[in-house]
């Protein structure tokens, strides 16, 4: 018998100005392995011709080779600049179940100079600053020697007249128009939407998150609390526009979407600065109506909204600040629900890698007046390596095996201790509800005695976890993004808290309001205990066989779920308006919050499902699911501190996947240099020719899907493997797939095919 198991990612997406076409690709051979996975779980047939039969048969091989039926969840997109539009395109794909397919026409079409440049910036006449011309053509041989092979030699003359155009275009101001940018963005949206969809690519309840980043140029107050002065006000230029389908489709508004991807995109220089009005312009001008502009306006941008001046705002391209938007999508990870097993990826896709690093003879001794210059305010700020996100990332990850191997460790203690407390009869008995009911009570009465004092500085910290979790809460539920409003209510709750009638104490045992705050409010805990044997569930995986563990497994990440959907904000949108008049008062809040979250009857739903997994189950299963599951209190009371915030959803290591030209070489070694046109004239050089577009465009989905096939593989079981020879075969058939759907659209370059074709062999 199979089990399921998810291989989530998070996809992180950096800018690459024209490189966004390369990225394409990439996206499109993610959408096309997410739309395989949901045919092969829905027992549907893939097209005949694409990648999306070879990812689905690969899909089917995995299931007969290790048992494991995997699903492909692309849930977590977060992007900047050139990755944020293509990240807005992807997930309105995921998200509404249309094609991406007349998107990349679009690119191809569009992505160029001539389309992008604005009438008035043009040159308006032949001999228009013809002074300029040496210095495109010096641009244009930088670097051409290896780059140029790739192409016909026809692609140089059409780069020669196009860069003449963007130089002699007025100088001093973008040559790029904003609101024809807007235009050629509404439209790949209408192209999506006219081609029509055929549902979402994630299962219901599985919610889709989009995270694009922005630069506030002319910035922002934040209000920073300090011990000496009280406050103090700083100004902050980084945004991220947020946005989620919550689980049950209906994603954006396109205005909104469309906002997005412009703001994000906007690269200093070439494009002018977006605002408002360019949007509103735009639409006026198409008839367009935006229904949802104050609503997301508020949401975008808090500050400005709330001093009446959105519509002022002046907004540039994401990367500025943050080209590797990791942090959102790591925030993001206390949303997820989880109905099986997971493995959660970070993939983020940098289109161009290689370092910038000079030594020795090959630096020049001090860089000029210039190069100082570019490099401190765009070059370097762009540039700066994610490794304190990867550090972050992986300090999670090591502290939640640390938790994992005191757990291990402990482990025969506490059973004993269970035992002990309950005699061997109780793996003969039948836990029905009531009697788990109780047994978990007098198993956390055990815990609490046998901590000593050390369960007092346990259930202070349980209670701030919990202060915590309810502000965060409340916050996200009100809607109100300032940080200090969220000190505001976590300070509200705190005094409701302490005010609870004698007090929240822990000495020997829980007080009577610590036991009530804590069933009212404690959703950690419980989230805490069933991933504990859901875990231990997955360790007996190599003693016991699939049949066996089939209907525990589902019971426990069914009450799982209804946990992790307490912990959302969208079951509690009613409590919007009492949370935006709290002031001082918190109690009022904190009893609706109590009904809404309902723990009580989950948990009662929780015991009855947890009997039908131990019942009639063989007591090889049921002995140690049952141990972890009374157990937990005392290895909570051992590992809590060691979570510090984390765990709470998605509690497993986080895995990290680049895509880059450098991390494919199945085809072709040596990376951007050796395969794409975009990195030309500093990363603008596919606005220049057709055929550079066309060429980036098919090595983005040559890597993407190499890049697929190496991480799917990589989710197998630790002790499977593929038969030899499978992983190259899987991938020579992936881009023979490709060379033949794209040989009739690439006109441009019909000498790179011909070439791919003998290299791929």
């Amino acid at each position: 018998m199979t089990r399921e198991k998810e291989l989530r990612m998070a996809l992180v997406c950096y800018g690459g100005i024209s490189l966004a076409v390369y990225m394409h690709g990439i996206t499109k051979e993610i959408w096309r392995l997410a739309r395989a996975s949901r045919a092969f779980h829905g027992d549907h047939a893939p097209p005949a011709q694409s990648t999306e039969r070879v990812y689905h048969a690969l899909l089917a091989e995995i299931e007969t080779e290790s048992d494991v039926k995997l699903r492909i969840l692309p849930d977590i997109i977060a992007g900047a600049s050139a990755g944020g539009i293509n990240g807005v395109f992807l997930a309105q794909a995921i998200a509404t179940g249309q094609s991406l397919e007349p998107l990349t026409q679009l690119w191809l079409d569009t992505a160029d100079v001539e389309a992008l440049i604005d009438p008035d910036q043009a040159a308006q006449h032949p001999w228009t600053k013809i002074w300029a011309l040496p210095i495109a053509w010096m641009a244009q041989r930088r670097g051409a020697a290896r780059i140029d092979e790739l192409v016909e030699a026809g692609a140089r003359r059409e780069v020669q007249a196009k860069l003449s155009q963007f130089v002699r275009a007025r100088w001093f101001e973008p040559p790029f128009g904003g609101k024809r940018f807007s235009n050629l963005i509404l439209d790949a949206l209408e192209a999506m939407h006219a081609a029509g969809g055929d549902g979402r690519l994630l299962p219901h309840g599985q919610p889709l998150d989009l995270f694009v980043t922005v630069t506030d140029f002319r910035g922002h107050p934040e209000r920073l609390e300090l011990h000496s002065p009280s406050e103090v006000m700083e100004t902050e230029h980084r945004l991220v526009i947020p946005f989620s389908d919550h689980g049950t489709g209906g994603f954006a508004d396109p205005a909104e979407l469309t906002f997005a991807a412009r703001a994000t995109s906007s690269f200093p220089g070439a494009f002018p600065p977006f605002s408002v009005g360019e949007l509103d312009s735009v639409l006026d001008e198409r008839a367009l109506a935006w229904p949802t502009r104050a609503a997301f306006l508020e949401r975008a941008l808090p500050r400005q909204y709330a001093a009446n001046a959105a519509d002022s705002a002046v907004l540039i391209d994401g990367s500025v600040l943050v080209n590797a938007p990791f942090r959102p999508a790591m925030d993001a990870l206390r949303e997820r629900p989880a109905r099986r097993e997971i493995d959660r990826r970070f993939i983020y896709i940098d289109p161009a890698p290689g370092p910038s690093f000079q030594f020795g003879a090959t630096a020049a001794a001090t860089p000029g007046f210039f190069q100082t210059i570019i490099g401190a305010i765009s070059e370097i700020p762009r540039q700066q390596p994610i490794r304190d996100n990867l550090e972050a990332i992986q300090e999670r990850s090591e502290r939640i095996d640390r938790m994992r191997a005191i757990t291990r460790l402990i482990r025969p203690e506490v059973e004993a201790q269970i035992e002990a407390l309950f005699g061997y009869t109780l793996f003969l008995d039948s836990p029905t509800p009531a009697r788990l009911a109780a047994w978990r009570t007098k198993a956390q009465n055990a815990a609490a005695a046998k901590s000593g004092f050390g369960y007092a500085a346990y259930g202070h910290l349980k209670v701030a976890g919990v202060v915590d979790l309810i502000a965060t809460l409340l916050h996200a539920v009100g809607g109100e993004g300032a940080p200090e409003r969220l000190h505001r209510i976590r300070r509200a709750v705190e005094e409701a808290v302490r005010a609870m009638d004698g007090g929240l104490t822990f000495a020997g045992k829980a007080s009577p309001s610590a036991i009530a705050f804590l069933r009212s409010f404690d959703l950690g805990f419980r989230i805490r205990r069933l991933r504990l044997v859901a875990r231990r569930l997955t360790e007996l995986e190599d003693e016991l066989t699939e049949t066996q563990l089939a209907t525990a497994r589902a019971q426990i990440y069914d009450a799982l779920a209804g946990y992790l959907e307490a912990k959302r904000t969208d079951p509690h949108a009613g409590l919007r308006r009492a949370v935006r008049v709290m002031r001082s008062d918190a109690q009022p809040v904190l009893d609706q919050l109590a009904a809404s979250l309902g723990l009580k009857q989950l948990d009662d739903e929780t015991d009855r499902k947890m009997a039908v997994a131990f019942e009639g189950m063989a007591k090889e299963v049921k002995r140690p699911l049952l141990l972890a599951y009374l157990g937990f209190p005392f290895f909570d009371v051992a590992t809590l501190p060691l979570l510090q915030g984390e765990g709470l959803d998605e509690f497993d290591p986080i895995k990290v996947d680049r895509i880059a030209p450098e991390d494919a070489a199945s085809i072709r070694q040596g990376g951007a240099e050796a395969t794409l046109k975009g990195i030309q004239f500093n990363a603008f050089g596919a606005f220049f020719s057709r055929a550079y577009r066309e060429n980036d465009y098919l090595w983005g989905r040559l890597h993407g899907a190499e890049r697929m096939i190496d991480i799917v593989v990589s989710a197998l079981p630790p002790r499977t493997r593929m038969k030899p020879g499978r992983v190259a075969a899987i991938k020579r058939q992936l881009f023979h797939a490709i060379l033949d759907e794209e040989e009739p659209r690439l006109g441009a370059v019909p000498g790179l095919i011909g070439a791919l074709r003998k290299e791929v062999g």
